[in-house]
């Protein structure tokens, strides 16, 4: 009955009050860390593919032991002091981890520039949410950019998240976020990181298999609720959604680019190299700033359901248990 209260309070509290920004967050403590780990792992290994990826291996081990024994020991202590203390506590801990609110207004700012005309304030905005280079995008490549960073992080930043703290609560919800911080920080194919960020992409890769896939599918059902194209988003959900280098990233993109109607991905300049890429979705219209708001209406909608359908699980459980 606990994690029912403290997941319902932690999605409130990150619905009203949004990601707080200070060095004490648990992305910077944990960024840091990783930080900290790479130099000394670095310096103490063979400047060669074996010693690079052996490192890797120890940075994927470390980064989520040590993210996820630290909060379970303060939830121990806070327990052992007083039951509300903990509830409470583990309240906090889980409303850090979502990023709903986060994604939405960050999103947003990139809307507020693009509809009043300034497309380098769009620019920036949108060079604070993704990875790649913004110098060279359009109005309709800086959409196209919002929007997918709103569609792949609904199920990074929220319904993942919400899944890992439904199963073993904050310390689980550590586990995960540890690993995704690692992922965007260690996870590229780059010189740097093509081995000593292996273990951690993949390790991502598992954690995310079947919240991304969900998050599809919940995508689709949130398409239903708020009146946007249903079947559209199954369809070109069921099609596009292997049409990425990362084997979950499209699940939300190919869901929520059908339910827009509109065509997302395609080359993408990270680094100053191009990469090609497919592309997701049809093209049946042009991309607006508007899209910006569908999509967060999407991220939304999908969000509550998986909110809901994790307390039915968590209910039915306890039920199960006492009968």
């Amino acid at each position: 009955m606990r994690i029912i209260i403290v997941l319902l309070a932690a999605f409130c509290l990150d619905c009203l009050l949004g990601d707080p920004h200070n060095p004490w967050h648990p992305a910077c403590l944990i960024g840091r860390l990783i930080a900290w780990l790479e130099i000394r792992l670095r310096a103490r290994l063979p400047e060669n593919k074996k010693g690079e990826l052996a490192g890797g291996f120890c940075l994927a081990v470390l980064v989520p032991v040590i993210s996820t024994a630290v909060p379970l020991l303060l939830l121990i202590l806070a327990g052992r002091i007083h039951p509300w203390l903990l509830t409470a506590l583990e309240i906090f801990m889980c409303y850090q981890l979502l990023a709903a609110r986060s994604l939405r207004d960050e999103s947003m700012k990139v809307y507020a520039g693009l509809h009043r005309g300034d497309r380098e304030a769009a620019r920036r905005a949108v060079s604070m949410i993704v990875g790649r280079d913004t110098t060279k995008l359009d109005e309709a490549g800086i959409t196209r950019a919002a929007v997918e960073t709103v569609a792949e992080n609904a199920s990074d930043g929220v319904i993942a998240p919400l899944i890992y703290m439904a199963v073993g609560g904050a310390p689980l919800g550590f586990f995960y976020k540890a690993v995704n911080t690692m992922d965007s920080m260690v996870g590229y194919k780059n010189e740097r990181y093509l081995y000593f960020g292996r273990a951690a992409a993949k390790l991502d890769d598992l954690l995310n298999y079947i919240p991304s896939r969900l998050s599809g599918w919940l995508m689709v059902a949130a398409a239903a609720i708020t009146g946007m194209d249903a079947a559209g988003a199954v369809r070109v959900f069921l099609r596009d959604r292997r049409k990425h280098a990362s084997p979950n990233s499209a699940q939300t993109e190919s869901a929520c680019a059908g339910a827009l109607g509109v065509r997302l991905a395609g080359d993408a300049w990270y680094f100053g190299e191009l990469y090609h890429k497919p592309y997701i979705g049809d093209d049946t219209r042009p991309i607006e700033d508007r899209d910006i708001i569908r999509a967060n209406r999407l991220m939304y909608g999908a969000a509550i359901l998986c909110l809901l359908l994790c307390l039915a699980v968590r209910w039915l459980a306890i039920t199960f248990i006492y009968m």
